[in-house]
């Protein structure tokens, strides 16, 4: 993302080719995201800025603004990849990775291009903002040039490093870090504390004023809050100055030495050896040199042991700090847990069936005991009931009702009819409809009629009956003719 070195690159070109200038040509193409998100549409863009005159340009962080000659003036701010390009002149504050062809024109992605009259013998300049990734907003301002500032969203954002020098004091940033109980990074990504400020030069401000990004903004000391003060200004002052152009930072910057990340053979360490690791801090990735940004107070993370050297780790080791394991590996120490406790069911699966058996067919002896209460003991048998013989009760699967009777009934056909049961105290207290009936009357029934029978008995009447229906159609002709015969006779 375009941070404030890079903005104000853009901003003084600006300057050098726009300023001064009638545009001529104004042409947008809407793009809901760009525009719309922010209550603009391209076509009032192009009505906004035609024929108007560009009479300067002016920045605040990551925003930047042309004053036109009347209101509204358009404001803008890159997001994660927007840009301003003129036409044959190399804007870019990197060496594309791709060739870009010199003679396209307008760029690809362009949301809006400008071009200037041709007055006082200045040839016509053209002009256009790009963004692929669509995060980049375009607003118009419909205020006094010099009141830009208090409008939103500018007001909303914190001082300008460079430009607000006079606000941003030891004094104010030590009360914005003794607010908040956050990273002292996060603290300054927040565009609403400090404006402009960005990763990497976040993780360079960090680096110089040898600050670990994790460290709570409230616990810095004296010393370490007035260092940031000058870490702040220094970093973002160079950045403005050399127009975001690395070639011309120095060498003992962290941003020389950062970008090997993730690349074969990178080495991730600073000349003088120092190992560079990674972490993420403000949910952006962070840059940290352990060696030298040490934790002095409470942090929000830990380096991770992987990524330091065996006298870098023992090193900070003595200093007090603690490590947590790399979140990939901890997952998949959990996941090797997981399986390992799987297996270790699955080899526990047939003692877990083996007591389930053992305790279903207790519960069947039991329930078979209970069949034949006796005069002294005439409880009826409670569903669900604990099982006392030593065996803990466990789940278990019910058999249908028809099965459950007939094993009920089979067990039962040659004992005695069990003596009616007394109902319980506990029965006595429920509604007629909801007492429960003594299992032995249930049982005496059921075997009173068993299914086996009853169905044998239905067949044998069956068979009994078409036998009789046979018997009757044979002898039907030989009674006709005996009733004839009789008839005859008399």
């Amino acid at each position: 993302m375009p941070e404030i070195g890079e903005v104000a690159r853009i901003v003084n070109y600006i300057r050098q080719h726009l300023v001064g200038r009638t545009l001529a040509v104004v042409k947008a193409q809407h793009d809901e995201n760009v525009y719309g998100k922010v209550g603009t549409s391209a076509t009032e863009f192009e009505k906004a800025l035609a024929g108007k005159k560009v009479l300067g340009a002016k920045q605040q962080g990551k925003y930047f603004w042309l004053e036109m000659s009347s209101p509204p003036h358009p404001l803008m701010h890159f997001g994660m990849a927007g840009w301003f390009k003129i036409k044959g002149l190399e804007t870019a504050y990197y060496k594309p990775t791709k060739p870009v062809p010199a003679d396209e024109w307008p760029p690809k992605y362009w949301k809006f291009t400008l071009e200037t009259l041709e007055e006082s013998g200045k040839p016509v300049t053209e002009a256009a903002f790009v963004d692929f990734r669509r995060f980049a907003r375009i607003r118009l301002i419909d205020c006094p040039a010099e009141e830009m500032r208090n409008t939103t969203p500018l007001k909303e954002n914190g001082p300008d490093p460079v430009a607000d020098r006079d606000i941003l004091t030891v004094e104010w940033l030590a009360e914005i870090c003794a607010k908040k109980h956050i990273p002292i990074k996060a603290l300054l990504l927040d565009q609403a504390n400090v404006s402009g400020i960005g990763n990497w030069v976040g993780d360079e401000i960090m680096y110089d004023a040898k600050i670990h990004p994790e460290q709570y903004s409230n616990t810095l000391s004296a010393a370490q809050i007035t260092q940031l003060h000058k870490s702040i200004h220094y970093v973002c002052s160079l950045s403005v100055e050399t127009l975001a152009d690395s070639s011309k930072f120095p060498e003992e910057w962290l941003f020389k030495h950062r970008w090997g990340k993730g690349k074969k053979d990178s080495k991730n360490q600073l000349p003088n050896g120092a190992r560079i690791v990674f972490m993420t801090v403000g949910g952006r990735t962070s840059a940290v040199v352990p060696s030298v940004q040490k934790k002095t107070g409470k942090v929000a993370g830990d380096v991770k042991r992987e990524d330091l050297s065996e006298s870098e780790a023992d090193a900070v080791l003595r200093n007090g700090d603690e490590y947590k394991e790399p979140k990939l590996k901890a997952k998949a120490k959990a996941k090797g847990a997981k399986g390992t406790k799987k297996s270790q069911d699955d080899e526990t699966v047939p003692e877990v069936s083996e007591t389930k058996s053992t305790a279903t067919s207790s519960k069947r002896s039991a329930r078979a005991a209970k069949q034949k209460p006796t005069d002294s003991e005439s409880e009826p048998v409670v569903k669900n009931a604990p099982i006392t013989n030593g065996t803990p009760p466990t789940s278990r699967k019910r058999k249908p009702r028809n099965a459950q009777n007939h094993d009920a009934a089979e067990q039962s056909l040659n004992e005695e009819e069990p003596k009616s049961e007394e109902p319980t105290d506990a029965d006595a207290e429920l509604p007629k409809s909801k007492k429960r009936k003594p299992l032995a009357k249930t049982v005496a029934r059921t075997a009173k009629k068993p299914m086996a029978n009853t169905t044998k008995k239905r067949e044998s009447t069956m068979r009994a009956t078409n036998a009789e229906v046979a018997s009757a159609e044979v002898d039907a002709p030989a009674r006709r003719r005996s009733a004839r015969v009789s008839g005859g006779g008399a």
